[in-house]
């Protein structure tokens, strides 16, 4: 009984913890103005570079393996700071898309729930996808490469670009 009751709680503060870490409590203070200025740019290409399968073989033939070993770490450390910057942002659009939804007007508050749904669901991927890379870190031959990430990243961002024609974004568009 004891141990049902020590797994229920257990369960409680896992279930707190991925709900405050996803919704971005962090970000959830400030004026649009300042949120605007927490977003860090993502250079999809120069990520999508980093997590290319292609990429990755081409060294792997070229390098001898002590060097692709090393060179494959600092590119998935590369890319964690990528998606750590790319988590940032979708919690700052999770804050953005919060106020857009309480406008009166129905296109605006449709176009943000589709990027607030989107941009939570970017920002649990990020969750999952960090400790993966982690372990590939550890263990470079580990395939273990986000490539939807990147996708689901230019998604909300042209949601941004759609929701600022309507609603003043205040030039997030821009800045992610």
């Amino acid at each position: 009984m004891i141990v049902a009751i020590v797994f229920v709680a257990l369960s409680f503060i896992g279930l707190a913890l991925i709900l405050y870490l996803a919704k971005g409590f962090h970000a959830t203070g400030g004026s649009l103005n300042q949120l605007a200025s927490q977003l860090q740019p993502v250079d999809l290409n120069a990520f999508r570079n980093l997590i290319d399968k292609g990429e990755e073989l081409y060294l792997r033939e070229h390098l001898d393996p002590a060097d692709f070993r090393s060179i494959q770490r600092e590119r998935k450390l590369a890319a964690i700071e990528y998606i750590r910057c790319a988590a940032s942002n979708a919690a700052i659009l999770i804050r953005l898309a919060e106020v857009a939804q309480q406008s009166p007007d129905p296109a605006i508050s449709s176009a943000a729930e589709k990027l607030l749904e989107n941009a939570f669901r970017l920002r649990l991927y990020c969750f999952r996808v960090v400790p993966r890379l982690y372990v590939s870190v550890l263990v470079p031959s580990a395939g273990l490469v986000p490539a939807r990430l990147a996708d689901s990243y230019d998604t909300i961002t042209r949601q941004v670009v759609m929701l600022g024609l309507q609603y003043p974004t205040q030039g997030m568009a821009s800045a992610l």
